[in-house]
């Protein structure tokens, strides 16, 4: 890790979670630089997560397979200065049903989950940094599930592009279709109707 990937890292883990300087020199050693090529997987099917990432450069999606169709369906995205892992198959060292691609080259830093908790037991800032983390994931999930419940496609499509605004130039249209829960022609139809307002 550069000095130039630690002071990223250092600002975002002390904006999330309040981390000292100490507490995250504490890490330092552990944080490995990764890079991935589009469509290299962070996660396969079937696997046990080891390792979180914290995303330098780079976009992602989460998504799995139905083993009965074989159709992809894109849970939620993810970009730059966010961390990325399967959290349950981290937490519970069980294997993960769902996938997280590389939609771009990619560079990351990652710890392995052992160090993590080494981490844990050191210092009462690494423990919250671990509960934030849990409870963002919980956020993210349920926020999609309840827009699935709740929100049309359009509405979906606006909160999409205002998460991500540049989604349009990073990622291909049958992935954002396979997002929103659409077919093509519906997406062509929102996007039409979204650029009229």
């Amino acid at each position: 890790m550069n000095a130039t990937q630690q002071a990223v890292l250092h600002q975002h883990l002390h904006q999330f979670a309040n981390l000292s300087e100490a507490d995250m020199q504490l890490a330092d050693p552990f944080w490995q630089v990764r890079h991935m090529a589009r469509p290299d997987l962070f996660t396969f099917t079937n696997s046990v997560c080891r390792q979180l990432g914290f995303v330098l450069k780079g976009f992602f999606r989460v998504y799995y397979v139905d083993p009965r169709t074989e159709q992809e369906h894109n849970m939620y995205f993810l970009a730059e200065h966010t961390f990325l892992t399967s959290l349950k198959g981290l937490l519970t060292q069980t294997t993960c049903p769902y996938l997280i691609e590389a939609l771009e080259d990619c560079e990351l830093l990652v710890i392995d989950y052992e160090r993590l908790l080494q981490l844990y037991a050191q210092s009462h800032a690494w423990e919250r940094f671990g509960r934030l983390l849990a409870e963002q994931y919980f956020m993210i999930n349920q926020s999609r599930s309840e827009s699935l419940l709740t929100q049309t496609a359009e509405e979906r499509y606006v909160d999409l592009l205002d998460n991500h605004p540049d989604i349009l130039n990073r990622v291909s249209l049958g992935h954002i279709s396979s997002y929103l829960g659409i077919k093509g022609p519906s997406l062509s139809r929102i996007r039409a109707q979204v650029a009229r307002r």
